[in-house]
């Protein structure tokens, strides 16, 4: 397929995630942080995941101890030039990914591709910052990277068909599934999601039912391994605002938009787990 040698922009919970399952895989893997404080911190999250991984005996120490010397860690740009792939996971900012690209296309190898992790942004408009928008895609992994299965894999109206396949090669090598997304704001899943989740705060504003009872109902009802505020609790209330007002802008419809309580919340600082407190108390 031609990918011997994974960049990783980022290396926060998903980067961090994406660049493990790339080492562990047999890849050759460069992530690249700001900082190099941010980059300790990172590869110390990988290190604590293949410990907590040979605990349970799902790796050897071997495995382990060969995945870890496959990362590189770096603040260099430069340092992704020979990468085959290059998957960023920065901040959710359409200004900041085009900028960072647009740097990384004047060092990157001509035939390297370029994924982004975005869940919201539009490829297209990413892939617009570089001179390869033919070897561009999206590629939205889930939360915990190195637990889930499922990789979008987002086509755009540039994409090569070759580019595509390697894409879906490799994502299958690393042992995920992927599945293939038109260049919509959301792809499959968040589109699904968000107003799910926003339908959910909705229905607590207009007292269908406490935030227990909400989540209860849906667990026991529909099956849900976690009711949807837990859900929100555990991705962040922030973050989930931010993706509804990306998508909002996008497709002007009322289920995107998101509700007053969500936005007080945020502005609060109750994002959830992360801050301690969302929907529920996580201080103790």
């Amino acid at each position: 397929m031609g990918i011997s040698k994974v960049g990783v922009m980022g290396c926060g919970l998903m980067g961090s995630g994406i660049a493990e399952v790339a080492a562990r895989s047999g890849f050759d893997t460069v992530v690249r942080e700001v900082s190099q404080e941010f980059l300790d911190g990172g590869l110390a999250r990988i290190e604590k995941s293949f410990g907590r991984a040979v605990d349970k005996g799902k790796m050897s120490p071997e495995d382990r101890d060969a995945s870890l010397a496959r990362i590189q860690g770096t603040t260099e740009l430069s340092d992704l030039a020979d990468c085959d792939l290059i998957v960023e996971a920065i901040v959710e900012n359409l200004e900041e990914k085009c900028r960072t690209f647009a740097a990384l296309d004047e060092l990157a190898k001509e035939s390297a591709i370029f994924a982004s992790n975005t869940s919201s942004l539009t490829i297209t408009e990413i892939a617009m910052a570089t001179q390869r928008p033919e070897r561009f895609v999206g590629l939205h992994y889930f939360n915990p990277v190195p637990v889930m299965k499922l990789v979008e894999v987002v086509r755009t109206l540039a994409t090569e068909d070759e580019v595509l396949t390697s894409i879906n090669d490799y994502v299958r090598a690393t042992g995920k599934e992927p599945v293939a997304c038109r260049d919509n704001s959301g792809f499959i899943v968040n589109r699904l999601l968000v107003p799910y989740l926003l339908d959910a705060i909705r229905a607590y504003e207009e007292g269908v039912g406490s935030v227990e009872d909400i989540d209860k109902a849906m667990q026991l009802g529909c099956g849900h391994p976690m009711g949807p505020l837990t859900l929100l609790d555990f991705v962040g209330l922030d973050t989930t605002y931010y993706i509804a007002n990306i998508m909002f802008e996008e497709y002007r419809e009322k289920r995107f938009a998101p509700p007053p309580l969500l936005k007080q919340m945020v502005l609060a600082g109750r994002h959830g787990r992360k801050s301690g407190r969302g929907f529920y108390d996580y201080s103790s």
